[in-house]
């Protein structure tokens, strides 16, 4: 009888990064689509909507307009190797990542490369959300910093089981 529980944990893993990876495309097609449309319903004509605008804006720079003068090839080559590491790390993690931390990995590499494929072509990062006492900024830049937020929290709450699993210790037997 061959025994077939060795290749169920690489189903099992192949699943959990396939999903990870389907939930971030899913993250930046929905912020993608919105940019879009605030590139033609936005244009020269803002939203008023309460705590939140909708205004058009267009920002060359990083998070704040940081580097905004900065040459296009230097934003964007940053930017895509950031997003990059984001993605190897993700898919490196997902297999043992709980349910929240892929979620949250997902927000960051969906934000991420949203920003990277709106800077692409013309070096500019759409952003269209508008509140009077904040920048400007757009649905990608929100799932970064609530799934960076959300990251931290599993991070520092993780339960033990999870932790003990990721410990680089776990093979060795070091329980120092």
């Amino acid at each position: 009888m061959i025994a077939t529980s060795s290749s169920a944990p690489t189903v099992s893993r192949w699943g959990r990064r396939l999903r990870w990876a389907a939930a971030a495309a899913v993250f930046a097609g929905i912020d993608l689509a919105l940019k879009a449309w605030a590139q033609t319903a936005l244009d020269g004509s803002p939203i008023e909507a309460g705590p939140v605008d909708l205004r058009l804006a267009f920002n060359p720079g990083a998070a704040f307009s940081i580097a905004a003068d900065a040459p296009t090839w230097v934003m964007l080559s940053i930017t895509t190797v950031i997003t990059t590491a984001v993605a190897v790390a993700g898919w490196v993690v997902a297999p043992r990542a709980n349910l929240f931390t892929r979620v949250a990995l997902a927000a960051i590499l969906g934000g991420a490369a949203a920003n990277v494929i709106d800077r692409a072509p013309d070096g500019l990062v759409t952003d269209y959300l508008h509140t009077g006492w904040w920048p400007t900024f757009n649905l990608a830049d929100t799932f970064i910093v609530l799934g960076a937020t959300a990251l931290i929290i599993t991070t520092l709450i993780g339960n033990s089981d999870e932790r003990e699993q990721l410990s680089p210790d776990r093979h060795t037997g070091n329980r120092d």
